[in-house]
């Protein structure tokens, strides 16, 4: 048997909605997020679960609960598995951010695994606190399935850091929707990615809101 690692990205804030940085900014879930989070639990409560690792920012937490609640896990909060700080961006939208900071936020756009927004996180410094998780998860649990619910970002670096993606092309390279679900697989070769992104349990309504 071997170790499946299950990544799912919170479900719809207001932020994911408009598209604004939302890093250290910690909104809860918009009304359809969580529905997102219910819909999530009644499609993968039937796996039997190892343990269950999470970000502590409301949005992931709210988002595994309803999960945790049906299977009887304690939620194991990690700080690794928190989002991006976007420093000074947090809040703004993309155009404000590149017209108040354009040097800034040209070298973030082109090489963000050592550029960050001013006061904010690289990339490296994201695979820096979230893959120590990943390695205390493979330690602990050498078979069976573990889920992380972390955001946006942490996720793209974490799969980066597993398949041997450039970490400066994480935004290009991986695409993880609100209330997406990954899976990776660590077998005899390593990490095998076997599912990216899947969102097909969610209702259609949930699935086609833009923005998400």
């Amino acid at each position: 048997m071997s170790l499946r690692l299950y990544l799912l990205r919170h479900g719809e804030t207001p932020y994911s909605r408009s598209g604004s940085f939302c890093g250290a900014l910690d909104p809860d879930l918009t009304p359809e997020g969580k529905q997102m989070a219910e819909a999530f639990a009644a499609a993968y409560a039937g796996i039997p679960w190892q343990a269950l690792y999470v970000s502590p920012m409301r949005r992931a937490l709210a988002t595994l609960s309803p999960l945790a609640e049906k299977v009887g896990l304690e939620m194991q909060i990690r700080e690794g598995l928190r989002e991006i700080h976007y420093g000074e961006w947090e809040g703004k939208t993309h155009a404000e951010a590149q017209e108040a900071y354009p040097e800034a936020y040209w070298r973030w756009m082109t090489e963000p695994a050592w550029n960050a927004p001013p006061g904010g996180e690289t990339a490296v410094q994201i695979a820096n606190r979230a893959m120590p998780v990943v390695a205390e998860i493979q330690e602990k649990w050498t078979h069976g399935n573990v889920l992380i619910v972390s955001h946006k970002a942490t996720i793209r670096v974490i799969l980066c850091s597993l398949l041997g993606i450039d970490l400066g092309r994480y935004r290009d390279r991986i695409e993880v929707l609100a209330a997406s679900v990954s899976v990776v697989k660590f077998d005899r070769y390593g990490p095998l990615l076997e599912i990216l992104g899947e969102r097909s349990y969610l209702p259609s309504d949930l699935r086609e809101r833009a923005g998400t």
